[in-house]
């Protein structure tokens, strides 16, 4: 038994050193022989996996890509929040005219507001304390001055306005506005001799209807020195200046 492991391994070790022998002839003589190597018949179990090396160093950046074709619409996105009122901008230029507008409807007519009267004397006032009848009229449209008692009657309620301006002569004057038979102003201007003069007052007065107003000589005979003729005029007047704006409009008259 020893003879025969004595005779396989001395045959073992002839075939390494043949391999061996064989191997130098290889690097001697590159032409490979048509068996392989002692090596190559020799080699051994694969080995395990190596441990993964570490990451290597980026590469450089590749070159920018053509153009794509346009995409499609994409579909519209909610409405944003309002902004902020802006600031006010300059006034623009004024613009053209525009056409004239249709003609309004008739309003109502004025003449029943219209009272107004305008007399005059043709002679001395003959009596004091009695009303001064004027019998020279410049107007007098709606008769509301009567003349027969020298009263002016109020037919539209509201304010109306009294004038008068007299000729003062040969006497002192002292001169009354009456309403309701009772003076309202009086006024009065002494006589400078061989002078004309004259005498003026002027009132607002709030009249109902039927209420009287007229002028009369105040006091004695000595102050009636209320004088006119053909060149010299002593007038009383009054109008309505706006009537009173109540249920019903006032009637014309």
């Amino acid at each position: 038994m020893k003879q025969r492991s004595r005779l396989l391994f001395c045959s073992l070790a002839l075939l390494v050193k043949l391999c061996c022998y064989l191997d130098v002839v290889a690097e001697e003589d590159p032409q490979p022989s048509a068996g392989g190597t002692c090596a190559n018949w020799m080699a051994g179990a694969p080995g395990y996996p190596g441990h993964n090396g570490a990451p290597g160093r980026d590469g450089r950046d590749g070159r920018d890509g053509e153009k794509g074709e346009k995409g499609e619409q994409g579909t519209p996105g909610p409405k944003g929040d309002d902004g902020s009122l802006g600031a006010i901008g300059a006034q623009g230029p004024r613009g053209l005219a525009g056409s004239p507008g249709m003609k309004g409807e008739r309003g109502d007519s004025a003449a029943i507001y219209r009272s107004a009267f305008s007399v005059g004397l043709t002679a001395r006032v003959p009596y004091p304390n009695i009303p001064i009848k004027f019998t020279k009229i410049f107007y007098n449209e709606q008769n509301h001055y009567d003349l027969t008692t020298g009263k002016f009657r109020c037919n539209i309620p509201g304010v109306h306005y009294f004038a008068y301006h007299l000729t003062v002569y040969a006497a002192d004057v002292k001169v009354s506005l009456y309403k309701k038979d009772k003076a309202v102003i009086i006024t009065y201007d002494q006589y400078q001799k061989n002078d004309v003069d004259q005498a003026s007052g002027s009132v607002l007065l709030h009249l109902e209807v039927g209420d009287e107003v007229w002028l009369q000589v105040y006091g004695a005979e000595e102050n009636n020195g209320v004088y006119a003729d053909n060149v010299n005029d002593s007038t009383f007047m009054g109008f309505l200046l706006y009537p009173d704006m109540v249920v019903g409009q006032p009637t014309e008259h």
